[in-house]
């Protein structure tokens, strides 16, 4: 009989939602599996927003601990809170396939993108980019999990808040008053689901190897190739996203100045055989049009 793996997760209701269906995935093969909630410390300041916590991996650092001290086998993160190095030690178990990768506006008022509105939150990216399309806007800081920051909703002075469809859609809770941002560009790796393990722990991932889905690892792949080449963090107004388009690889990379003021944008199609080549190729393109200074202004 399989050992029972012992499977990380945070203790949010969507963290906990994620590590069952990894679980679900653990048992359809064969695998037995627990789950063991563990707090990160990004779930706790909320007071004070994401980037001004100056942490790196805030919402991933506690699972990596507890994942080299022996008290879990494998760690479910969503993959856009995990910093592009993974600690020493730790690697990659499997990755999902991706869910829905949009930005959605939840609003109070249909009459919100002709007047003044102010909107809700924490993510710089959300906030230049939204800026940047809506000049005469204003933003506030809203903090906390996806169903914290509904309630929240209803007692701030806004009209609304941007946040990931993926999250509302697996909770069931997307409200029918939303807006999906189209032209939004997404966090790299945005909807998807990393699950990692220790690289010591071979027999382990090997058995988890076949769960993983390599269309969804190769695009979130080159989109964190394009976040760590150009140096941004995960909290940095860094959009990325791949899409493999029939025999083509579609690219998408922005970068958004604090403030919306400007924007670098790169938009392009490669032959599905230089698909790993795509995220560096942008990088390049974006640093050579001074993306550093738009990235430090």
């Amino acid at each position: 009989m399989n050992k029972l793996v012992r499977i990380g997760t945070r203790g949010s209701a969507l963290a906990l939602w994620q590590a069952r269906q990894v679980q679900n995935m653990l048992g359809i093969v064969g695998h037995r599996s627990e789950l063991v909630p563990i707090s990160a410390s990004g779930d706790k300041a909320l007071q004070k927003p994401l980037y001004e916590m100056g942490v790196q991996g805030i919402f991933t650092k506690e699972l990596d601990a507890a994942l080299l001290e022996g008290q879990i086998d494998v760690a479910v993160h969503s993959m856009k809170d995990v910093p592009t190095q993974l600690p020493k030690g730790i690697t990659t178990a499997f990755i999902p396939k991706r869910g829905p990768v949009a930005d959605v506006f939840i609003y109070k008022n249909e009459a919100w993108e002709g007047c003044k509105s102010v909107v809700a939150t924490s993510s710089l990216r959300r906030a230049a980019q939204w800026m940047h399309k809506y000049p005469h806007h204003s933003i506030i800081d809203i903090r906390g999990n996806v169903p914290t920051r509904l309630k929240k909703l209803g007692v701030l002075d806004c009209e609304g808040t941007i946040m990931a469809i993926a999250g509302l859609k697996r909770l069931e809770i997307l409200p029918k008053r939303h807006a999906v941002l189209d032209w939004m560009v997404p966090a790299p790796a945005q909807g998807a689901l990393l699950v990692t393990a220790l690289e010591s722990s071979k027999d382990l991932l090997a058995k988890l190897s076949p769960l993983n889905d390599d269309e969804t690892a190769l695009c979130v792949a080159q989109e964190r190739i394009f976040l760590r080449e150009l140096e941004g963090g995960c909290t940095a107004p860094i959009g990325a996203l791949a899409k493999i388009e029939g025999d083509q690889i579609h690219f998408v990379g922005k970068i958004t100045q604090k403030g919306g003021k400007e924007q670098l944008v790169f938009d392009q199609c490669l032959p599905i055989e230089n698909a790993h080549d795509i995220g560096t190729v942008a990088a390049k393109k974006l640093l050579s049009q001074d993306a550093k200074a738009l990235l430090n202004g």
